[in-house]
């Protein structure tokens, strides 16, 4: 190899460079999103009752206290796993049965404590955003969050 590199040498190098990091990108771009489609959400469970309780939860602004997989505000506890933290995660009707008392029973009154406001859901809506909460348990969220309390 010369000493001197000369302009067409330089420009060569950069222009190879740049092939081989932008095809690096591309590559692992393609892979993660394959693994991300593949892995992460369970889109085979999706019914109507699950896209329904989502509705409830944006129309609520739900993630307005609370985080979902670690996104929302962090006022109120992770729903993300609620359900596995209730033990409820395998049973749809005691899933309801526990959501239906916990927001029936707010706000709790306790002085000094965080208060979520009484929503007045109707049943269909409180099992909705129950399917909707036992759906997201499902996601395999590669050990997000990183503590059972979210």
């Amino acid at each position: 190899m010369r000493e001197v590199m000369t302009k067409s040498m330089a420009r060569n190098i950069f222009y190879g460079g740049s092939l081989f990091f932008l095809l690096i990108f591309l590559g692992l771009t393609y892979q993660s999103r394959q693994y991300i489609i593949n892995t992460s959400t369970n889109a085979e469970t999706l019914t109507e009752s699950v896209a329904a309780g989502k509705r409830v939860w944006e129309k609520k602004a739900c993630i307005n206290c609370h985080t979902i997989l670690g996104e929302g505000a962090y006022f109120a506890p992770e729903l993300g796993n609620v359900m596995t933290r209730w033990g409820v995660n395998d049973d749809p009707e005691a899933a309801f049965d526990t959501l239906k008392g916990w927001m029936e029973a707010q706000p709790s009154g306790i002085e000094g404590r965080r208060q979520m406001p009484q929503f007045n859901l109707s049943d269909e809506e409180i099992r909705n955003l129950s399917n909707f909460l036992l759906w997201t348990n499902t996601i395999d969220t590669q050990g997000w969050p990183p503590n059972d309390a979210g």
